[in-house]
């Protein structure tokens, strides 16, 4: 490494956010890169530990000792090039991936990681600013076309490697632009829409076409049979996500202001894109309550506080985690631990181990959140005698994950053979991996693995598009 002695010499640096007061006032992004010779001390403070666990853990297995050592030196167009040979849009992982990659830093082990994050943020940036991001045509065409059902990051990466390697790749989009969740899930405040718009330019100009509002197997005015896109296309791509939320099927849950979290945070996005909305549920001034306590919960707090909520609770039903992990039992994997995310921090009041028991109304309208508190000592949700009580709220948000993709539609035409989680089932390694049981359809992303990661995505839409060429090809060149 360039500066051996870096990870003594230099203390990790976060990047800096824009203060909560300040931030709350707008959906714009408020994290800010670091600059050059900050990110040049950090990419120093990487180690020369010799086994490289970071690379492992990392979804998409990014060479990061590689471009964290150039960053140091200054190359930062290398870096880029390093960096993008193991992920297509490393600014939509620099932004919302949680890095399981720094959890694997040997860094790690007895002190603060590599803030591999910030790199990574600062690397495509500079790119982007630099216009080192170009288009990357094919040189030959091949004549096959391959058809890509979700415009996710599975989706995205599946159609971009296709491209660049001369397949004619048609992306299908239900919606009225591209994305996914990525457009319509996660907020603006943490990512803003530009970075997919300039990476579809991108695309576009590598020959990948969009089309939106194309409901692939629906009933609908946007509605396309499957059999169109069998008989159209040379192999199939289903990356359409993991859409079907986990609800709470408790008395009241039929009443006006309860609603799923993709119900609220989709009309927020769009408001922020110009589009009108028509009967938003809007946080402004109630009491708000969201159940569940992973990343899409944590968005729901933010999105409430930015409405002006009068004040929001976060329920978990699991029991809180340790502040602190184990490193000693933990490292190198991901672990269990508390995790305040900037949402939290712009206020928010969390609680744990507690389960809903009821939504209380009256003419119809949610007025309180009957809860009772639950004892996982023996292994078991247990609830606590004498615990049950009753919280005044206006709107419930569900935020509790998502159980499998949606079945009605493309996965029914396609009668594709199912895991016992409900997802498309289709192995990852060995010959015939990404393919289904249905001839030249194959899976990536959320669809087939359930509910996961930006970067998981990312790596699987890689992983079948190399697949798929070699299906089409009989061999391929693309990385895996």
């Amino acid at each position: 490494m360039g500066k051996p002695t870096g990870f003594i010499e230099y203390q990790r640096l976060a990047e800096v956010s824009e203060p909560a007061a300040l931030r709350l006032k707008h959906y714009r992004e408020f994290v800010r890169t670091l600059a050059d010779e900050q990110a040049k001390q950090q990419g120093a403070r990487c180690m020369d530990c010799g086994i490289p666990f970071c690379n492992t853990g990392c979804p998409v297995n990014n060479i990061i000792p590689d471009w964290n050592d150039l960053v140091y030196r200054g190359h930062w167009e290398q870096a880029l090039a390093v960096l993008h040979s193991t992920n297509n849009f490393p600014d939509f992982t620099g932004r919302i991936c949680p890095a399981p990659c720094e959890a694997a830093c040997t860094l790690n082990i007895n002190t603060d990681p590599v803030g591999i994050k910030s790199i990574e943020h600062a690397i495509v940036d500079k790119g982007w600013e630099k216009d080192w991001i170009v288009p990357q045509p094919p040189k030959v065409k091949t004549g096959r076309k391959v058809a890509v059902v979700g415009s996710g990051p599975a989706g995205l990466a599946a159609a971009q490697q296709l491209a660049r390697v001369g397949h004619a790749v048609v992306v299908f989009e239900k919606n009225d632009r591209v994305g996914g969740l990525m457009r319509y899930g996660i907020p603006d405040f943490k990512f803003e829409k530009s970075h997919i718009d300039r990476r579809i330019k991108q695309m576009q100009a590598e020959g990948v076409e969009f089309r939106v509002n194309q409901e692939i197997g629906g009933s609908g005015a946007k509605a396309v049979p499957v059999a169109q896109l069998l008989a159209d296309f040379d192999a199939l791509i289903v990356a359409g996500g993991a859409e079907l939320p986990r609800d709470l099927n408790v008395p009241g849950r039929d009443l006006d202001g309860v609603h799923f979290a993709m119900e609220f945070l989709p009309q927020q996005n769009r408001v922020n894109a110009g589009d009108r909305v028509p009967a938003q549920i809007l946080a402004t001034g109630k009491r708000v309550v969201v159940i569940g306590g992973g990343d899409t919960g944590s968005d729901c707090v933010g999105t409430s506080n930015r409405h002006g909520a009068l004040s929001v609770t976060q329920f978990e039903v699991m029991p809180q985690p340790p502040e602190q992990e184990n490193k000693s039992l933990t490292w190198p994997y991901w672990p269990l631990k508390l995790r305040t995310s900037s949402s939290h921090e712009e206020g928010c009041a969390r609680d744990f181990a507690v389960s809903t028991k009821e939504f209380v109304g009256e003419n119809g309208k949610l007025k309180a959140l009957k809860v009772v508190r639950v004892d996982w000592s023996e292994g078991n949700m247990q609830e606590v005698p004498g615990s049950e009580t009753e919280i005044a709220t206006d709107l419930v948000l569900l935020a509790m994950g998502f159980v499998s993709p949606v079945r009605q539609g493309l996965l029914e035409q396609l009668a594709v053979e199912l895991d016992a989680r409900g997802n498309v089932k289709a192995t990852t390694d060995g010959e015939g991996c990404y393919a289904t049981s249905v001839a030249k359809v194959f899976a990536a992303g959320d669809m087939r693995r359930g509910q996961s990661l930006v970067v998981w995505a990312i790596r699987e839409g890689r992983q079948c598009a190399r697949e798929v060429d070699a299906f089409l090809m009989g061999h391929s060149d693309l990385p895996r």
